[in-house]
């Protein structure tokens, strides 16, 4: 079944139209990755960032062309030095943020973009299972590119799954299962209206 990803189930679908609307789209998702990036919940060990979650949830609503047009003008944004990425600040922005420690998690964002949005047009995204299951392999594509940067950028002597993977894993868990459960319930509320 080669089902229409949820950006696609609504709004206008051939035309000008169409094209106006994957506009906004990606404008609309440049916006909520940069707020989301900045967004930080309190948590043990490390606080959370919704930034990955955008990235989640983007990636699996939009499909992977969209999302990966989205996510590539995120990043190209960031690259022109705007203060858009979780830890970027007046002083470390722009490239040199980009090729710092987070450089690696960046490649994943797009890599798990592009995974979730080809899953998602499967009809991955209507099953809580399905989708969950999605979602944790998309963010193993975020972790591995993540985690090998970190080791060539700081040497894999130090603690490298200490600094780069196991204090996220428990916020991690909790922005999988939300976004797992708001994706299918938005196809539910979309069929919903229209019957």
């Amino acid at each position: 079944m080669n089902a229409n990803v949820l950006a696609n189930a609504f709004g206008p679908r051939e035309g000008t139209a169409l094209r106006v609307k994957q506009v906004a789209l990606v404008a609309l998702g440049i916006v909520a990755l940069a707020v989301a990036a900045k967004i930080k919940v309190p948590m043990w060990p490390v606080p959370i960032t919704m930034g990955t979650f955008a990235v989640l949830t983007i990636g699996t609503a939009y499909g992977a062309r969209l999302g990966l047009i989205t996510m590539l003008g995120y990043l190209l944004v960031g690259a022109l030095g705007f203060d858009v990425f979780a830890g970027s600040s007046a002083e470390k922005f722009g490239l040199t943020y980009m090729m710092g420690g987070t450089g690696g998690y960046l490649v994943g964002y797009l890599m798990a973009t592009v995974l979730l949005g080809a899953l998602a047009a499967r009809g991955w995204d209507r099953s809580v299972g399905k989708l969950a299951l999605a979602l944790v392999l998309a963010n193993v594509l975020i972790y591995v590119p993540g985690l090998l940067w970190l080791g060539q950028l700081y040497g894999w002597e130090n603690p490298i799954l200490e600094w780069g993977l196991t204090p996220f894993l428990v916020g991690d868990v909790i922005k999988l299962a939300l976004a797992a459960l708001l994706i299918p319930g938005l196809w539910k509320l979309l069929g919903d209206a229209r019957t």
